[in-house]
């Protein structure tokens, strides 16, 4: 059985978060949703332009003047630095970072080419670096404080066949992770990270078969997927006050058993 989404509390009430691949109905769409059911303004950013304007207009509808959006490769320096630069310029400043943006697929290594390795690493684990930078030079510039919230992934420490390049992108995450937020803590910053282990969400399903999503759905205690927003709720927390202790972390979102 499915719980039925809390509904928000205040959590990030006067924040302003940015949220990476935040387009179409996967976690970072969710993200964006309870972080502005949390009371929060929010930046959405995304590679796909149409399924951005689509997203956008969609939260716009219920909560106009509290979000914004620009289209942001990951890859690209320039665009993560345009896109920190544009939330900071829209809301005043950037309280909270939340690195969604990954790219995964299955291909045995191999198998695997040396462009199919380099491209999930460049923007799972490279791109989370360069926001994370990015952000974190703003929130220093404003004086300090602030959090980070990556999106790892239990892959990141248990192993499954064909998923050599987006396990250690995700391990890298997480290492990432703990490093940065030594880095960050003399400056009031906190960074964290969430690991899930199966959300559901259409994409997921174009990109795996329904053999193994059932197989991964089984190995689950509630023997079923969690669904995005179930993910986005540790996020923010994550993201709010109520983690004013927590830094260097890595939560699993998980009810997976060995």
């Amino acid at each position: 059985m499915i719980p039925a989404c809390p509904e928000g509390r205040d959590l990030l009430a006067g924040k302003v978060v940015v949220v990476t691949a935040a387009a179409g109905t996967g976690i970072g769409s969710a993200a964006a949703r309870r972080c502005l059911a949390e009371g929060a303004s929010v930046v959405i950013s995304d590679q796909h332009e149409r399924r951005l304007g689509e997203t956008l207009d969609a939260l716009k509808a219920d909560h106009d003047g509290r979000v914004a959006a620009l289209p942001c490769d990951v890859t690209r320096q320039d665009q993560v630095d345009a896109l920190i630069d544009s939330a900071a310029t829209t809301f005043g400043r950037i309280d909270v970072m939340i690195n969604n943006a990954g790219l995964g697929g299955t291909k045995s290594i191999l198998d695997m080419t040396d462009d199919e390795w380099a491209k999930v690493l460049d923007v799972t684990l490279n791109g989370t670096f360069r926001c994370t930078r990015a952000a974190l030079r703003k929130m220093v510039d404003q004086g300090g404080g602030g959090a980070i919230v990556n999106n790892a992934s239990v892959i990141g420490w248990r192993a499954q066949r064909g998923q050599a390049h987006y396990a250690a992108a995700k391990a890298g995450v997480m290492a990432l992770t703990r490093c940065a937020a030594l880095d960050a803590a003399e400056h009031g910053i906190r960074v964290n990270a969430v690991a899930p282990s199966l959300a559901a969400h259409p994409f997921l399903a174009k990109v795996t078969s329904e053999e193994l999503l059932t197989e991964l759905a089984g190995r689950e205690a509630f023997g079923r997927a969690a669904q995005p927003w179930e993910v986005a709720n540790v996020m923010v927390f994550l993201a709010s006050d109520y983690a004013s202790y927590l830094t260097g972390e890595v939560v699993s979102v998980s009810s997976q058993h060995p």
